[in-house]
């Protein structure tokens, strides 16, 4: 359950018409935000060397071995806080070629990583709990970044640029959440679909965007829309394209972090988004990948 008065619906209701703010909050989903804090309960791990499955090799792809990017304890995060069917126990594991790996210690001239939308160079695994796991240590010539202990924090969250809700969902007026926002502005001339962006951003402030489950933080587009454009012939023009992009959600996000010499492209973010149905059935294997870059 969804209470109107978290921050962001209390600056949903103060920069956008009350038509507006009321059917944009109605859609609002809880999530789980991560913190690199010093303090609460540890939910995981943001870098440094994974645990994996002593049968397990480390996880790669054909351009090389891939960055551990981040640690999830199942168990440990506030499951009433999540929209999103995750397993009660076990570990999540995410990795990423971010174009650092470099056999004989001179840098990679392209620095590509993985490519949009395609799993080759991104990968989430999932360990079961009492699964035996030893830690492992970064392979040589691959960037291992700083470890930080995760935290959690419950946040609400809204769609914005893309997301197919802005465009199905309509008000009495018979116009969309989208079409009613482009006689909107907020924050320093944030206009259209973009106010529901600056609003997200007012209420969450600075800082990575560390998080799983709810809607996707976007840089260009919504995240489950660019996923849906890319596994439909098509893409944004086949018919079936909304109807798909509403069966994937978020499984995880990790914001480009400079304190743990995270950085995607231009500040970018990572992207990992799965079906529903998938989900529920654990079948992690068939999570798709993106990055989205300033």
């Amino acid at each position: 359950m969804i209470n109107e008065n978290e921050r962001l619906g209390v600056i949903a209701r103060q920069e956008l018409p009350h038509d507006i703010a009321s059917a944009w909050i109605a859609l609002f989903r809880p999530a789980v935000r991560f913190r690199t804090a010093d303090t609460g309960v540890r939910v995981g791990q943001l870098g440094g060397d994974p645990s994996l499955p002593t049968d397990m090799e480390w996880p790669a792809c054909e351009a090389g071995p891939l960055n551990h990017i981040a640690t999830v304890d199942c168990a440990a995060l506030p499951r009433q806080s999540l929209d999103v069917p995750l397993p009660s126990a076990g570990s999540l594991l995410f990795f990423y070629l971010d174009g650092s790996y470099s056999p004989d210690g001179s840098p990679d001239p392209l620095g590509q990583g993985a490519r949009r939308g395609q799993p080759e160079g991104a990968r989430v695994i999932f360990i079961p709990a009492g699964a035996a796991v030893r830690g492992r240590p970064t392979p040589a010539g691959l960037r291992r970044y700083s470890s930080a202990d995760l935290t959690a924090e419950p946040v609400v969250t809204g769609p914005s640029r893309e997301h197919v809700l802005l465009h199905e969902v309509r008000l009495e007026s018979g116009l969309s959440l989208a079409e009613a926002a482009e006689e909107v502005e907020v924050g320093e001339g944030a206009e259209g679909e973009d106010v529901f962006t600056e609003v997200v951003y007012l209420a969450g402030g600075e800082g990575p965007r560390h998080q799983v489950g709810g809607y996707s933080d976007p840089i260009q587009g919504a995240a489950e829309s660019e996923i849906a454009s890319l596994v439909l012939d098509g893409g944004f023009q086949n018919p079936r394209f909304a109807a798909e992009a509403a069966e994937w959600v978020l499984l995880a996000q990790f914001g480009s972090d400079p304190a743990r010499e995270m950085l995607w492209g231009d500040v970018g973010s990572l992207y990992w988004l799965i079906r529903r149905d998938d989900l529920a059935a654990g079948r992690f294997d068939l999570a798709r990948f993106t990055l989205q870059t300033g």
